[in-house]
């Protein structure tokens, strides 16, 4: 059964702040529901939304891609398909983070789910969208 505790959390959390302030982004690490740990960036220096909507224009059948406008929730799965770049790179590394320490025994042929936490990786919130800051921009 899926547990993440807030002892955990606190272990995991020092790596995945040093990954942020590696790339210049701000982001939350939280608990929810005592089963999934949960990173929200909220700001940063590397185009999230633009990047996923430009790699989702490139793909064949882009009308089947919803352009993301100020928040973004990341597939964890898929990361690799839909972004590239530093916001590949970063996503990267702080899903392989994120993971330290957990396990996936799941055998879904025999309905048999055993993983040791689920995570969730939030590019900005429905009721606070994304900040980008443009660090190329002249102030």
């Amino acid at each position: 059964m899926a547990y993440m505790s807030q002892e955990r959390k606190a272990e995991l959390a020092p790596s995945i702040k040093a990954l942020c302030k590696k790339y210049g982004v701000k982001a939350t690490v939280a608990v929810r529901h005592h089963s999934t740990l949960v990173v929200t960036i909220q700001s940063g220096a590397i185009d999230f939304i633009g990047n996923f909507n430009q790699r989702a224009s490139e793909r064949p059948c882009p009308e089947y891609f919803q352009q993301a406008k100020n928040n973004l929730d990341v597939n964890h799965y898929w990361f690799r398909e839909h972004f590239t770049g530093n916001a590949l790179a970063f996503l990267a590394e702080v899903i392989e983070a994120m993971n330290v320490g957990n396990h996936d025994r799941s055998d879904s042929q025999t309905d048999y789910f055993d993983i040791g936490w689920y995570i969730n990786v939030y590019i900005g919130r429905w009721n606070k969208p994304y900040l980008f800051i443009d660090p190329t921009a002249q102030v």
